[in-house]
């Protein structure tokens, strides 16, 4: 085996196993600290529902400009909503998705803060 190669390997190695041991102690402080595991315990998530209402041109306008998604990102909810049924469309605090819910039920979208 090339030496490059190999350093190669063993740094990718170390690397992913330096990453497992931050998972893990990361982990661990969340279990032994309850402040933290309460502040993980606050994300929610906007979740978008299929009807056979709005367009999908209305959907990805909508996303676009309430949930500030990019074109294809926007497009790409549509369809998951269309073909799944339902579809995450932004997560975070509750009163962060509160005034995003409020304004997508306006525009008469089916969403959940879940």
């Amino acid at each position: 085996m090339n030496f490059d190669l190999e350093k190669n390997m063993y740094f990718c190695s170390r690397n992913i196993l330096n990453m497992n041991t931050y998972r893990f102690s990361t982990k661990e402080k969340t279990q032994e600290s309850g402040d933290t595991l309460l502040e993980e315990s606050k994300n929610f998530e906007l979740v978008l529902f299929n009807d056979d209402v709005n367009t999908f041109d209305w959907v990805i306008k909508s996303l676009i400009e309430v949930c500030e998604h990019e074109q294809i990102q926007a497009e790409q909810s549509a369809y998951i909503v269309h073909y799944k049924g339902k579809c995450s469309v932004k997560s975070g605090s509750w009163e962060d998705l509160v005034p995003v819910h409020r304004e997508l039920s306006n525009r008469d979208l089916s969403v959940e803060v879940v």
